[in-house]
């Protein structure tokens, strides 16, 4: 895991979209994350509801923040799957996402995001995100040798044509 947890304003830096948004990382640790973004009239679709693409950019946002507190030192991580409910619109005030992982593995990570109407603390919609570990492969010495009986790389395939 992340030893020295940077500050919620650090990480929001590193995403442009989210900043764009409007998004507000409030909380950043690997057992919690939390985010907002306040209703606004041009994140929104028919009938004034904030637009679900709003409402998944600040799960995936808060989600995947969760997920790179929870990495092992030195990893990168990546979306793998995203599926998101919705149960209600947001109409006005602010969203707000919590993220909490659910299992923190050696190759994934999966958070869970519930995604509330902050004025009547009501949830709107959940998100379960599955996160990839992405760590540098360490590669054989060159002095290393394959096995005789190793295939070799390409064998019986046709090679494609570049034009």
């Amino acid at each position: 895991m992340t030893s020295d947890i940077p500050h919620p304003a650090d990480l929001l830096r590193t995403m442009p979209f989210a900043e764009r948004l409007g998004i507000d990382l409030t909380e950043a640790t690997p057992e919690r994350t939390t985010g907002t973004l306040p209703w606004s009239s041009d994140l929104c679709t028919a009938g004034a509801a904030l637009h679900g693409g709003a409402l998944i950019a600040l799960a995936d946002t808060v989600g995947a923040v969760c997920a790179y507190l929870n990495l092992p030192q030195g990893a990168d991580t990546s979306t793998l799957e995203s599926k998101t409910n919705f149960f209600r619109p947001v109409r006005a005030g602010t969203a707000q996402a919590v993220s909490r992982p659910l299992h923190v593995g050696r190759s994934v990570i999966v958070v869970q995001t519930d995604v509330f109407e902050m004025g009547e603390r009501v949830l709107v919609g959940q998100t379960t995100q599955t996160q990839a570990v992405i760590t540098t492969r360490r590669t054989a010495p060159h002095t290393q040798q394959a096995p005789e009986d190793a295939p070799v790389s390409g064998e019986g395939r046709e090679e494609p044509q570049v034009r």
